[in-house]
């Protein structure tokens, strides 16, 4: 006799100020593995909602009311300092690296900063939300392409780094495990070991199967070479 019972859905709070995007995302979600537990229109409604439920996940917009700025990315990094069991995931119109690096800080376990378009792509998604309360991180890929892009002109070791590696390179910083990018680009997972020693050979960066460790140790390169530019 099977005892194990269903699995249990994801538990979401929503964060979102117009509201045709937050019904969206709600009917989104509920078509998921995810039972949205609450919905606010604006941060400190999120905040005591967050309080109140203790969801697995947040998934905010950056501007919200009540100052229409990066409200929602406050309340975002408040709940990662005070309640820093439940995973967040920051959605915007916009690209910010910095956003995505306050966000990352020192502890990239359990954060997601994903433009808002990605909503139509449902299953990638979902995926990314997925990955996100599981524990891991999802950084959007534009915002990764435009790290690597600025890095690139300007740092002599990303420049020497084959454009292989440097595929590699962009999904290790979305937070892809050695798998996916296997699956992905089409090539066995020793090879992409490889490709991923080689990587961290060529930037000079302590190695690490960790993936939410060297997504921090990525990211914090490419930021920091991106500021050179």
């Amino acid at each position: 006799m099977d005892t194990t019972g269903p699995v249990a859905a994801t538990r979401v709070v929503v964060g979102e100020d117009e509201s045709l995007t937050r019904e969206s995302l709600r009917l989104v979600l509920a078509r998921e593995e995810f039972e949205v537990v609450g919905l606010a229109a604006d941060a400190d409604r999120l905040l005591e909602l967050t309080r109140a439920e203790l969801p697995d996940l947040v998934i905010t917009d950056i501007r919200m009311p009540p100052r229409l700025a990066d409200d929602g990315l406050q309340a975002a990094l408040e709940i990662r300092r005070t309640l820093p069991d439940i995973a967040v995931a920051v959605l915007s119109h916009h690209l910010q690296r910095r956003y995505a690096m306050e966000l990352l800080a020192d502890r990239p376990h359990g954060i997601g900063y994903l433009l808002k378009q990605r909503i139509a792509d449902v299953d990638n998604f979902r995926q990314d939300l997925l990955r996100v309360a599981g524990g891991g991180t999802a950084l959007d890929p534009e915002v990764v392409a435009l790290m690597v892009s600025r890095a690139r002109a300007v740092d002599d070791a990303v420049q020497r780094l084959t454009p292989r590696q440097a595929e590699v390179l962009a999904h290790m910083a979305e937070g892809r495990s050695n798998g996916w990018i296997a699956r992905h680009l089409v090539l066995t997972e020793k090879a992409v070991i490889q490709h991923v020693s080689n990587v961290y050979d060529t930037l000079g960066l302590y190695s690490d199967d960790d993936i939410n460790r060297r997504v921090l140790a990525v990211t914090r390169y490419l930021s920091h070479q991106a500021d050179r530019v």
